[in-house]
């Protein structure tokens, strides 16, 4: 049976984590419409001057982009890219699939978040040195320490800086 679905009629929660710069809107219960026993579904918008989840990459997890309405800035190991409606982002399993979003634009930006699912999975956040043990349980830990999950993203323009990206006021 075919499931069809329109953005606009996906309804969304806000999310706003203890760190400002994180914040975004994402899909409820999309992901148990499809029930899909391979892949995990989210509609995300990102507000002007927010950033996504930490920068991250995952060990058994493919990840896929696409964006569905405005720009925004993506930040990979090769540097930076404006990614715009239609676009489409794959992200690979390990370090080269390290990925962050930067909305640099004054309109929210909407993408379609489609990932593998799997029984484990484990996320490193290279700018804070954590890793994540993602299954039934949720571990976050810093060199065998549990850690919160926005520990060590605090100051995250910085670290875009230093890599190179110029913001400019939104």
């Amino acid at each position: 049976m075919a499931h069809v679905i329109n953005k606009d009629q996906v309804e969304m929660k806000y999310i706003q984590p203890k760190l400002k710069e994180f914040s975004w809107h994402k899909s409820e219960k999309l992901s148990g419409l499809f029930d899909s026993e391979d892949y995990v579904f989210d509609i995300k918008r990102i507000p002007p001057g927010s950033f996504s989840y930490p920068y991250h990459f995952h060990h058994n997890c493919e990840e896929i982009f696409v964006i569905l309405k405005g720009q925004i800035s993506l930040r990979t190991p090769d540097g930076f890219k404006i990614l715009s409606e239609k676009d489409i982002a794959f992200f690979e399993k390990g370090p080269n699939g390290a990925h962050q979003l930067f909305n640099h634009s004054k309109e929210d930006c909407t993408y379609l978040d489609l990932r593998s699912k799997k029984d484990l999975d484990i996320c490193e956040y290279p700018d804070s040195d954590k890793i994540n043990v993602m299954g039934k349980d949720i571990s976050i830990s810093l060199k065998g320490k549990k850690v919160d999950y926005f520990y060590g993203e605090d100051q995250v323009k910085e670290k875009w800086q230093r890599q190179g990206y110029v913001f400019e006021s939104v």
